[in-house]
């Protein structure tokens, strides 16, 4: 294993030095690298956990590269999974892309793959793993590609990443399966108690009544954030006066990044690998996946903080520039999750659909979580008018007053100095970039989706459930897409440059990731110049795990080579939006046991719900469905399946609320009907079993009381009720109490999955 080790450091340093030979001497050489990828274990937050390094470490080691270069990448796979690699932005011949069973097929375990294409542009990039959630596990690095006279100014590549001592796979099922302990980890559960507290009962009774869950910015919890591997980066060699470019790369799984400085102004220099004309910002967001070139002066002899602080304020991680006395940059406070509530109270329809605000809003031009920056607004709680936008901001986007439903009326609309940040209006290339003359392919997506069961989408379809988009060489492909959901989308586009339309004319910037916030509607527009099937997509890992993406294919390509039978291969791909997601809870009481497990995915569904008498004479009950569920919000799922009771005890039939009779002693019936949530996240179910009986229930579940106490309650026609409580002392086991209409009291632990 030593020697192993010895020989993956010695091929990765002489790799990245025979590289840097080769780039200096003749700038039109081959330059290659070998990429060794294999299992590690790292310590981000004091536990040892499984992670992936490439050639040693998290993130892999920065890729350089010269414009006019031919890159050979050897990618040596020394785990035992299969895996790939995808270079991010690249122009590159589409067998080269990277994406498993779509361009290639994996890259088996203990083999080598070789990547080669020639450097057609300059910026920067990055790569990562596109073969399941491997990126999130630490398969990223830099990829700069230097201009052939690049300026003679100190460069730093900075990978952003964010890092979870759970497995991905673990994140990506608790996601889907609604389990709301991110929140608690994060202290944004936003119970009842809290909303009494700080004055918005209101507020929190309407988000619910809307069918909504507590407001959030961010999925996932996350212990550590990093630059370059690591909480705090210092770079000490810089002196007063000297000007410093930052390559910054989104690496984040799922994390936007405010990015600040303690020692000035921020100027943005390009985006996305592409140059733009220079622009001073105080701060701006950083989406998955997007690159940004900025420039920052050390004033002094001193040591002045970039802070990369997560959306969603749960942590920062730092570089360091300079020596001497350290000059922090000043920390972004708690969000002011009430007060985005009641925000989204005002933009959210019953229906799911998010409500007209009688303007357009497009990049990122107006943002309207503003109203939950303390920053901006202050620190308490409804204690000052929150200024979600300035008027210059109205007055911009076309209309001076907000509509009624919005339910803002009490925002302070003055003109306040607002913090300088950057907004994709504000990115002007520096060269134009029309495109050339061509047929115009027009195209409109909507992006959809919900938080409750963890489903994106495009158009109300995943990728699997989509047919690909057929485009021709020669045409100009626009893509008008509006977010008809709550969050944030990085839409990324493989192996193209699109201009965004952001009112620069001529000289609108070239990105190859949109970041598309609520409630907006942008424009995008690409020259078809490519053959083969290219990926667009959302690149928050978990949402593009969930399907939302879509297959751009060129007609009259010629056949990949890479993919030899392509038919099986695409249904492969299709998989990871179709993948089955396991959750349970089980009661351990001094009553019995009762619970629930569940088999989903996006549309189907199959659960079993039992109960268990600790004492004989209680029986046994369970009821099983197979569902599916329908509509965009996926509020109405019809079901069918089989119902079980067995009681010992005699005389035992009652009528239910419709006089019908109910045997309990052993019954055994189909039925069918039907679940549909209403206001309130109730769940209502109406069925009738193969015995001729209607049944009509009401239930809710996880009613957040505190951060860690829940509320549960449910009750029938057949005149059983149930009512408890459970206390989430970890991930996995809660204390609990309930008293249930057949078993009585009973307290004791559950166990969730």
């Amino acid at each position: 294993m030593k020697k192993l080790i010895i020989y993956i450091l010695f091929m990765s340093i002489y790799g990245f030095a025979s590289a840097q030979t080769q780039t200096n001497n003749d700038r039109q050489k081959v330059v290659r690298y070998d990429l060794y990828v294999n299992d590690t274990t790292v310590n981000f937050s004091g536990k040892p956990k499984m992670a992936m390094a490439v050639n040693g470490s998290i993130p892999g080691p920065a890729l350089v590269f010269t414009e006019g270069d031919t890159a050979e990448i050897y990618v040596h796979n020394l785990m035992n999974m299969e895996t790939s690699i995808h270079w991010h932005g690249v122009f590159l011949p589409n067998e080269m892309d990277g994406v498993p069973f779509l361009t290639q097929m994996p890259i088996k375990a203990h083999s080598t793959y070789l990547y080669k294409f020639p450097v057609k542009q300059n910026g920067t990039y990055w790569y990562h793993s596109h073969t399941m959630l491997q990126e999130q596990s630490g398969m990223y690095g830099a990829l700069i590609f230097n201009k052939k006279n690049e300026p003679a100014i100190p460069a730093i590549p900075i990978v952003l990443s964010d890092w979870t001592d759970m497995k991905p796979e673990e994140v990506d099922r608790s996601l889907h399966n609604a389990n709301d302990w991110f929140a608690i980890r994060k202290g944004t559960t936003q119970g009842y108690a809290e909303a009494i507290q700080k004055g918005y009962f209101k507020t929190k009774v309407k988000n619910e009544w809307k069918r909504m869950n507590a407001m959030d910015v961010s999925d996932v919890y996350y212990e550590k954030f990093l630059t370059n591997g690591k909480q705090i980066n210092e770079q000490p060699q810089f002196k007063a006066g000297d000007k410093v470019k930052l390559r910054v790369v989104g690496g984040s799984s799922s994390t936007y990044f405010w990015l600040t400085y303690s020692g000035g102004k921020i100027t943005v220099v390009a985006n996305d690998g592409n140059d733009v004309e220079p622009v001073e910002v105080d701060r701006l967001i950083i989406a998955p996946s997007e690159t940004y070139d900025v420039i920052v002066t050390v004033p002094e002899n001193k040591s002045y903080e970039f802070l990369s602080t997560a959306e969603d304020r749960t942590g920062s991680t730092s570089l360091w520039l300079g020596s001497g006395t350290k000059m922090p940059a000043r920390p972004l406070g708690k969000l002011k999750y009430f007060e985005g509530m009641k925000m989204m109270n005002g933009m959210m329809k019953m229906n799911g659909d998010m409500a007209p605000m009688g303007m357009e809003m497009s990049n990122q031009q107006m943002d309207m979580n503003t109203v939950m920056y303390p920053e901006i607004t202050g620190d308490n709680y409804g204690k000052k008018k929150p200024a979600a936008v300035t008027r210059h901001q109205m007055d911009k986007a076309g209309k001076k007053d907000m509509p009624d439903q919005m339910d803002m009326k009490d925002m302070d609309m003055g003109d306040k100095p607002d913090l300088v940040t950057l907004n994709y209006g504000m990115l002007k290339a520096t060269e134009k970039t029309t495109l050339r003359k061509g047929p115009e392919k027009l195209l409109r997506f909507e992006l959809t989706g919900n938080m409750n069961r963890y489903v994106w989408t495009i158009d109300n379809k995943t990728v699997s459930e989509s047919d690909k988009i057929l485009i021709r060489k020669g045409e100009n492909v626009k893509i008008i897409l509006y977010n008809n959901s709550m969050m944030r989308h990085p839409m990324h586009l493989h192996g193209h440059d699109f201009r965004v339309l952001n009112g620069q004319g001529e000289y609108a910037p070239l990105k190859n990731v949109l970041d598309i916030m609520p409630m907006e509607t942008d424009t995008i527009e690409f020259a078809a110049t490519e053959s083969g099937d290219w990926f667009f997509h959302c690149h928050i890992l978990y949402h593009m795990m969930s399907g939302m993406g879509r297959i751009f294919s060129y007609e009259n390509s010629p056949p990949n080579l890479q993919i030899p039978d392509p038919k099986a291969a695409i249904q492969k791909l299709y998989s990871d939006d179709r993948k089955m997601h396991l959750m349970s809870n089980i009661g351990l009481e001094s009553n019995g046991s009762d619970g629930t497990a569940r088999l989903a995915n996006t549309r189907y569904s199959i659960s079993t719900e039992w109960r268990l008498g600790l004492n004989a004479k209680h029986g046994f009950e369970s009821e099983t469905y197979f569902g599916r569920y329908i509509g965009k919000m996926q509020w109405l799922m019809p079901f069918v399946g089989f119902d079980y009771h067995y009681n010992s005890r005699e005389n035992e039939n009652e009528k239910n609320m419709f006089g019908q009779l109910t045997n309990q002693s052993n019954r055994k019936a189909f039925v069918a009907g039907m679940q549909y949530m209403l206001p309130m996240l109730v769940t209502a179910e109406a069925r009738v079993d193969s015995k001729g009986k209607f049944r009509f229930q009401l239930k809710r579940e996880d009613i957040p009381i505190t951060n860690r106490l829940r509320l549960n309650l449910s009750g029938n026609t057949d005149r059983e009720y149930m009512a408890g409580f459970r206390y989430a002392v970890t991930k996995y086991f809660s204390l609990s109490t309930h008293y249930d209409s057949d078993m009585g009291y009973g307290g004791g632990l559950t166990i969730t999955y």
